[in-house]
This record gives structure tokens, C-alpha cells and sequence, in this order.
């Protein structure tokens, strides 16, 4: 089986409305992928930037997959979240990249996006904070014919440092 090991980490979030963020990840692969070590989900901690607006979260990230095909390569997933002084959290941002294919370390951007909402639930989120009610992408946009009504704005990114080691994808005639 060939397999691809990924090294790096979670650098940080900028651009976000927000101090005190933390960030949710997942790494999602299709069904001929397998996790043979490392964790496939995780959370920073949460940093309090104080000069600059990037949080720094410097998260590690350490996964190895076996394969048996190319369908459904790794993507990793990221939310953004804002926790207040209460300790109560809103997420902020959703976003993915690819887990990069060629070798080699690679410093990558990921651009997140959060629902509009209506009128009123923006206005309710610029005095009363939270985010909006039905906030998960996914419940959102179910089927395809769908997602051209889900309305978003920019949000901020996260900066990620990957690391990658492909084994064995010469074997099956995938060049590198």
C-alpha cells in the first residue's frame, strides 16, 4: 500500500473580527484511505493576541495514511472559534485545503468563511454577539442543488507549515 505521512502544524489565525481564538481541525480522507498512526481531529489552545492581530497557536500536527487509491485524498478541515470572558464560544470561520500532493514542506493559507444570515441575524450578531443560529456548514448545504442559496462573507485564515512524505506511490505508477 502506499502511504503518506504529514508533518507540520497549525501556525495561526489572522484577520479575524475577534481576539481569544482557538481553532477545531479534522483531517478527512475518502474510504480507501486508512489512519495508521496520529490523531485525524484535534483543538488548539486558545491565544489573546496583544500587539498584532494573528493568534498564534503553533498546534502540532503529526499523521501517517495508507492507501490503496488517489480517490479521496486527505483534506484537512478548520473552524475558527471566539471564546468571551464568560468562557462561552462562537465560532467565527469554516474552511478547508488539501492536504498538498507533491513532497516537500509547504506553507499554506487557508481562507474560512462563516454564514451571512438574514438581515436581522446579522444585525442581532453585531449588538448581541453569537453567530448564526444555523451556523454548521454542513446543515446548511446537504445536496449540491442546494448551496447556491447558502449566502457567506470572508472571515479570516488560518496558517498552516505541512510536511510531506509520500511512500511507495511509484509501486502503483503515481509519480511524484
Amino acid at each position: 500500500m502506499a502511504e503518506l505521512h504529514v508533518l507540520g502544524q497549525i501556525v495561526g489565525g489572522s484577520g479575524f473580527p475577534q481576539r481569544r481564538l482557538f481553532c477545531k481541525w479534522g483531517l478527512h480522507a475518502g474510504g480507501a484511505w486508512k489512519l495508521l498512526s496520529g490523531l485525524s481531529s484535534g483543538q488548539t489552545q486558545v491565544d489573546d493576541p496583544q500587539a498584532d492581530d494573528v493568534a498564534y497557536w503553533c498546534h502540532p500536527l503529526d499523521v501517517h495514511f495508507a492507501t490503496k487509491g488517489l480517490q479521496g485524498w486527505p483534506k484537512l478541515h478548520v473552524q475558527v472559534w471566539h471564546q468571551d470572558g464568560f468562557g462561552r464560544s462562537e465560532v467565527l470561520g469554516y474552511g478547508f485545503c488539501h492536504v498538498p500532493a507533491a513532497p516537500g514542506c509547504h506553507a499554506l493559507t487557508c481562507v474560512t468563511w462563516r454564514p451571512a444570515g438574514t438581515w436581522r441575524e446579522r444585525l442581532s450578531r453585531r449588538f448581541l454577539g453569537g453567530g448564526t443560529p444555523t451556523s454548521h456548514p454542513r446543515s446548511r448545504c446537504r445536496r449540491s442543488a442546494e448551496r447556491f442559496r447558502l449566502q457567506t462573507e470572508t472571515a479570516g485564515s488560518v496558517h498552516l507549515e505541512l510536511g510531506v512524505i509520500l511512500r511507495h506511490f511509484g509501486r502503483y505508477g503515481v509519480e511524484c
